[in-house]
């Protein structure tokens, strides 16, 4: 059977246009993906069951969804409506995303059309495929889809509409409201799909936390100071932390108030930071056990700044390196461990002299590592406040440093207020 046979075969049974469903599986099949599976996948986006036949879409619960549900029906209230252009198969399309709950809970969503609903409606959605979206089932809305309107609001626990606050975004969130004062802002040119574009980055804040966001259509009047609400943005991670990004759908409108900013990090436990998964300002307390090796004096590639081994670059091979200095410091709360990362300048105040200091005592010792080993008479068994940016992978937890000082709390009186709260 050749292509267009198994695209004949799929429209037939999902009811949609023959056309798209070949352009979709030549695209999947460039990618080298077994026609099987391309096949699978195409039904999914379109509502169909996984096994290759036409299935009747079960109702369901949003509790009882799963990601191995081809195609369900469910009645559900929608909490949030956001808009976003996607480039799929070489041309821009225009989505609805957001969430919808029911009394068991909530589940994210993609609208391939726009059904017209609005947040705070009732549905009944019949035919919607699942499929998985950042490790859980998400509601894929396409051509054979049908959306009822309920009229009987459906009960759920969840706020509708997407006022939110700074610290309970996440990476994956669509639809969102918030009201954040700028703190950094600039314009700047990257390279992206369609070439050079300009967008406008920076940190934003409210009294809950401070976030990185990006704003694609590099708005100017998002100048450093000024208050704004900003709605339907989405949420990407960015460096292991939740981002807040604005599209061209996104409304931004000045505020005639002022929006607190707390300019102290949030304090946590160092197992309850590294459980969120990642903060782009927190701070942690703990007692430095050790300095890893790859700090005090090293050497960055100057095309892409990878710290050099043995003057070698991982992706640029041999090249001379630029000189620089960084600690990374493992820290242990007795809830978790967190690698703290130092720059050049935390790195030098740690050291207590500059880095031209440094390499004079390298090269009069004829080894770096005395660098390293200085630093690690210094710090090693002391405890610290760390204030910076968390990131969490596959590799470990890394809490780049923009603060970083000795304690001067009373070892004993921790002790005992610590043990109070165990005995209480």
């Amino acid at each position: 059977m050749d292509i267009d046979d198994h695209a004949e075969e799929l429209a037939s049974t999902l009811g949609v246009d023959k056309a798209e469903v070949k352009s979709d599986l030549e695209n999947l099949i460039s990618y080298s993906v077994p026609i099987d599976e391309a096949k699978q996948s195409i039904r999914r986006k379109h509502g169909g069951g996984g096994d290759g036949a036409s299935a009747t879409p079960t109702a369901k619960d949003v509790a009882d969804i799963s990601t191995e549900d081809g195609n369900v029906t469910v009645t559900v209230r929608v909490l949030t409506v956001g808009q976003r252009s996607i480039r799929y198969q070489g041309e821009e399309q225009t989505i609805r995303e957001g969430e919808l709950a029911d009394a068991t809970g909530k589940i994210s969503y993609t609208a391939w059309e726009d059904f017209g609903f609005e947040p705070g409606d009732s549905l009944t959605i019949g035919n919607a495929g699942v499929r998985e979206w950042e490790g859980e089932p998400e509601l894929n809305l396409g051509q054979s889809s049908t959306v009822a309107v309920e009229t009987t609001p459906v009960e759920t626990a969840y706020e509708v509409g997407g006022d939110t606050d700074l610290m309970d975004l996440r990476a994956g969130d669509r639809g969102r409201n918030v009201e954040v004062r700028v703190l950094e802002s600039e314009e700047r040119v990257i390279s992206g799909r369609d070439g050079d574009t300009t967008i406008r980055s920076g940190v934003v804040a409210d009294e809950s936390a401070r976030l990185p966001f990006t704003d694609w259509g590099a708005r100017p009047e998002l100048r450093e100071g000024e208050a704004f609400r900003f709605e339907d943005v989405y949420v990407r991670e960015f460096r292991g932390v939740p981002q807040v990004n604005l599209s061209e759908f996104s409304t931004v409108t000045p505020l005639s108030r002022d929006v607190e900013v707390n300019e102290d990090a949030p304090r946590m436990r160092v197992g309850e930071a590294v459980g969120s998964g990642g903060m782009f300002d927190v701070e942690v307390v703990g007692n430095l056990l050790e300095v890893r090796d790859g700090s005090g004096l090293i050497e960055r590639c100057p095309d892409c700044g990878r710290v050099l081994q043995n003057g070698q670059c991982r992706t640029h091979g041999d090249v001379d390196g630029d000189d620089d200095m960084r600690v990374k410091a493992i820290l242990d709360d007795g809830s978790g461990t967190v690698t703290a990362v130092l720059d050049r300048d935390l790195t030098e105040e740690l050291y207590g002299g500059t880095m031209a200091d440094a390499m004079d005592a390298a090269r009069e010792a004829m080894d770096k590592e005395v660098v390293a080993d200085e630093i690690r008479k210094r710090v090693v068994g002391r405890e610290f406040r760390v204030r910076g940016n968390l990131s969490v992978d596959d590799y470990g937890a890394n809490l780049e440093a923009t603060e970083f000082e000795e304690t001067d709390d009373d070892p004993a009186a921790r002790a005992t207020a610590l043990l109070s709260e165990v005995t209480a």
